[in-house]
C-alpha cells in the first residue's frame, strides 16, 4: 500500500540486503579477519575465548554432513541478520537497538547500557558483550579505521553491514548528482570473499544482483520458522 501511495517523482528507499552461497564459502575465514580490521574489533585472548568472551561480528559455524566414512565439513558465515521484525529490538529498555529506514538493525553504542537483553533474544547469536576496553599493543593501534568508533567496554555491538561504507557510498553518489548504482557498496566481508560467497546490494533494485539471486530456487532463511524476516538469503549447496 505505502508502494502505491508514494509519488512517482520520489526516489524509493534502499533495503539493504545480503545473499550467502554456501556453494561457494571454502570456510577461510577472510571475511572474520576483513571485519575485525574494518570495525576495530578488538582481539580476544585464548583466556576470553575459553570464557565465551571472544567477539565477532560475523563467525564462521561448520557443520558435518554425509556418513562415515564419506563425512564432509560443510561451513556457513553467520552475522546479524537485519531482521525486518527483529526481537532484539523491542527488548532493549533504552532503545539503542533499532530499525533504520533502509532495513538495517542499528545499534547505538552511546546510548547502550549493557543489560543484554537484546543479546539473549536473539536466536542466531549475533550481538556480542563488549567485557573489557579494546587494547591494541603498539603499533596496531595505528591501524585502526578512523571511520568507526572503538567501543568501550559493558555494552552491546554487532554487525552493521558497514554502515560507515554504505554512507560513503551514498555520500559520493550525492556528490556525482547520480542515484547509488549496483556495487558501489560492498561490506568488507563481501570484499574479502575469494570466491564472491558473499553478495550485497539494495533489495529494492530488482536489477541488482542481490535482488535476482535472492530469487533462486536455493535460497533460505536461517531459523525461517521464528518469523523474523532476515535481510540475508542464504543459498542452499548444490548437490554434487
Amino acid at each position: 500500500m505505502e508502494d502505491k501511495q508514494r509519488p512517482s517523482n520520489e526516489p524509493r528507499p534502499h533495503r539493504w540486503q545480503m545473499v550467502i552461497d554456501l556453494d561457494r564459502c571454502t570456510g577461510c575465514e577472510a571475511c572474520v579477519v576483513a571485519c575485525h580490521a574494518e570495525n576495530n574489533i578488538r582481539i580476544s585472548g585464548p583466556g576470553e575465548a575459553s570464557d565465551g568472551r571472544a567477539i565477532n561480528w560475523i563467525r564462521i559455524e561448520r557443520y558435518w554432513e554425509g556418513a562415515y566414512p564419506d563425512v564432509k565439513a560443510r561451513f556457513m558465515p553467520v552475522l546479524c541478520q537485519h531482521c525486518a521484525d527483529a526481537p532484539c529490538e523491542p527488548v532493549c529498555p533504552v532503545y539503542a537497538s533499532y530499525h533504520t529506514p533502509e532495513g538495517l538493525n542499528a545499534q547505538v553504542y552511546n546510548r547502550c547500557i549493557g543489560v543484554r537483553y537484546c543479546g539473549n533474544n536473539c536466536p542466531y547469536t549475533a550481538r556480542q558483550f563488549n567485557w573489557f576496553d579494546p587494547h591494541w599493543d603498539p603499533p596496531l593501534e595505528q591501524q585502526l579505521n578512523p571511520d568507526v568508533t572503538v567501543r568501550q567496554n559493558g555494552i552491546m555491538e554487532k554487525c552493521t553491514f558497514c554502515v560507515q561504507r554504505i554512507r560513503q557510498g551514498k555520500e559520493q553518489a550525492e556528490r556525482d548528482g547520480r542515484p547509488v548504482r549496483d556495487g558501489d557498496i560492498t561490506p568488507a566481508c563481501a570484499q574479502s570473499c575469494p570466491t564472491t560467497a558473499l553478495v550485497f546490494g539494495d533489495g529494492n533494485d530488482p536489477t541488482s544482483r542481490v535482488a535476482t539471486m535472492a530469487k533462486s530456487g536455493r535460497g533460505f532463511h536461517l531459523l525461517e520458522s521464528l518469523g523474523t524476516h532476515p535481510a540475508i538469503t542464504y543459498l542452499k549447496r548444490l548437490d554434487e
